[in-house]
């Protein structure tokens, strides 16, 4: 048995290998129901999530999260509201992060059915600064940037400098307003109490949402049941320590029940959160040994790491993720003293231990 099939089985997935149909959804609790959309990533999937919701005098629901812009996006929504809504209108979207599966149709369900935007602040301002600046995720600083951790092949880079429109070719826009979802606050979808839970490392500002009376938690991207989590580094935020954010980040969910049925954004409804946070650490503790390990031979980029931390080919498309993670790993063990950080004659960072 694998090890990854191992993790999995110490988990329990209340609905078996059961998925939502295509444009249909899965009824987890009464109001409470599952949308599954396909994405062209490696990452095939976002699960979405309707609430039934009473908002200021209007009967209808809350959406939780949007899938990206496209065609075939739209079409699987046009679909929901035929045979999901039960006749009732969207009365609010509701979005745990800026990353574009998350938010990317945000502005066209705000815009048809006059429902407000609810998201957190950070994530709000990062997004709306990406969707409409030229060089979201790409251009010429981030080319610099992969290029001072290692990757230096003159095609990947130029195809980076090329991708100047990534993040609003999937987010062409974002609702003009919004209100503002607060850690620690409540958010009341269907009488039923909802708090907010931030975190960080994998967003600037996530939100998830638990309910104690449905003892359930939407746990955005922040805790996934097959995966881990990415965690990146990135030009805008270049000296950012986002592992130990994140990691900080997933032990704040350790008070809820180990009961807790988790709605991920990817992969199925699942028991075991408690047990999936202390697989995580695992997980990351286990590469970082990894990590200095490697250094220890000679100082490394973070380039050099990922063989070390991604067994397996990777697309330029998932290198750009992978280089961000690998960095993030780099970083905590440079701010934690573990690693001392040099810059080599051409201007790329490298990571060694300790004389």
């Amino acid at each position: 048995m694998s090890l990854a099939a191992e993790l999995e089985r110490a988990l329990h997935y209340p609905l078996g290998d059961q998925l939502p149909p295509p444009g249909r959804a899965t009824e987890l609790r009464p109001g409470v129901k599952w949308l599954r959309m396909q994405l062209p990533f490696a990452l095939d999937h976002i699960n979405l999530w309707l609430l039934r919701d009473r908002f200021q005098g209007r009967e209808g629901w809350t959406v939780v999260d949007t899938c990206i812009d496209r065609a075939e996006s739209r079409a699987d929504w046009e679909k929901v509201f035929e045979a999901e809504l039960e006749g009732l209108p969207i009365v609010r979207v509701l979005v745990t992060h800026m990353h574009p599966d998350h938010v990317g149709l945000a502005h066209w369900l705000c815009e048809r059915w006059n429902a407000p935007l609810w998201m957190s602040g950070t994530d709000y301002q990062t997004a709306r600064y990406a969707c409409q600046v030229v060089n979201s995720f790409g251009g010429e600083r981030l080319a610099d940037y992969f290029f001072s951790h290692g990757m230096t092949d003159p095609a990947d880079l130029e195809q980076i400098r090329n991708r100047k429109s990534y993040y609003r070719g999937l987010v062409p826009a974002l609702p003009p307003s919004y209100a503002r979802l607060m850690d620690g606050a409540t958010v009341t979808i269907g009488g039923l109490a909802w708090r907010c839970i931030a975190g960080y490392g994998h967003a600037p500002e996530h939100m998830a949402l638990y309910s104690e009376q449905l003892n359930i938690l939407i746990s955005g991207d922040m805790v996934l049941p097959r995966i881990s989590t990415n965690v990146s580094v990135y030009e805008m935020e270049p000296e950012a320590d986002s592992l130990t954010l994140f990691l900080n980040s997933i032990d704040r969910f350790l008070p809820l029940p180990e009961d807790v049925l988790v709605l991920p954004s990817h992969g199925k409804p699942f028991h075991g959160l408690h047990t999936r946070i202390g697989q995580l650490h695992d997980h990351h503790r286990d590469r970082l040994a990894e990590v200095v390990e490697a250094a220890r031979a000679r100082p490394v980029s973070a380039y050099d790491m990922l063989p070390v931390l991604f067994r397996r080919p990777l697309d330029l498309h998932q290198t750009t993720f992978a280089l961000g993670e690998s960095v993030a790993h780099l970083h905590r063990l440079w701010h934690a003293g573990q690693l001392v950080r040099t810059r080599d004659e051409r201007g790329i960072w490298r990571f060694g231990t300790l004389p």
